[in-house]
């Protein structure tokens, strides 16, 4: 493996200023959803959440291809048709 000298990066003032438009964007959805999370009552609240987890695993599965079979509980499933 060869080894070259390590390059140098240099931080332009066009880097500073998009790094904190970006940051300034960031912070501002933030606030915005946490107002909108204050507006919600509890009980609505709850609900979304049960259900944003619902669809965020789903979406989860989808993404990785997952397929998650129930598994059986009866005896018969297990062992096949053995008598004992």
């Amino acid at each position: 493996m060869l080894r070259r000298k390590p390059t140098r990066l240099e931080l332009k003032l066009d880097d500073i200023e998009e790094f904190e438009s970006i940051r300034k964007e960031l912070e501002n959805r933030k606030k915005q959803r946490e107002e909108v999370d204050l507006s919600v009552g509890d009980s609505d609240a709850a609900i979304s959440l049960s259900v944003d987890s619902k669809t965020r695993e789903q979406t989860i599965h989808d993404r990785i291809g997952y397929k998650p079979q129930p598994k059986p509980n009866s005896h018969t499933t297990q062992f096949g048709n053995f008598e004992f």
